[in-house]
């Protein structure tokens, strides 16, 4: 049975620069790293030590080359907190490309670009 969700590549131009992006601007840990090869390297990062689900931080450009059909395109991600301000607030403070939040009937959001400009979307969820 199913129970969790793993985790959710993301494909990125420079790996340095997405893992810096994700540590130093949304703090979240490098829950794994290690070097797969002469050309490779697999990473992945959490919000927590303690978070089971990670982002593994692939390289575009490799993935096309060990398979050319790979569709590299950016997955949508739905990323949780339990306070859309101070989330909001913390990743403006910290130079993130963040959209107004949107306070809607189901639930407040907003939205942020990465490094490479790929859009995440950032929802208010109660624990």
């Amino acid at each position: 049975m199913i129970n969790k969700i793993g985790k959710i590549t993301l494909y990125v131009n420079n790996q340095e620069e997405a893992k810096e992006f994700w540590t130093k601007k949304l703090n979240f840990v490098v829950k794994f790293e290690q070097v797969m090869g002469p050309n490779m390297k697999w990473i992945e990062v959490g919000p927590s030590d303690s978070e089971f689900t990670t982002f593994v931080l692939y390289d575009k450009n490799l993935m096309k080359s060990q398979k050319s059909d790979a569709n590299v395109l950016h997955p949508s991600i739905i990323l949780s907190t339990s306070n859309i301000d101070d989330t909001y607030n913390e990743l403006k403070n910290n130079d993130v490309n963040v959209n107004d939040i949107m306070k809607m009937p189901y639930g407040s959001m907003f939205s942020f670009k990465d490094q490479d400009g790929n859009e995440y979307l950032v929802r208010e969820d109660k624990y």
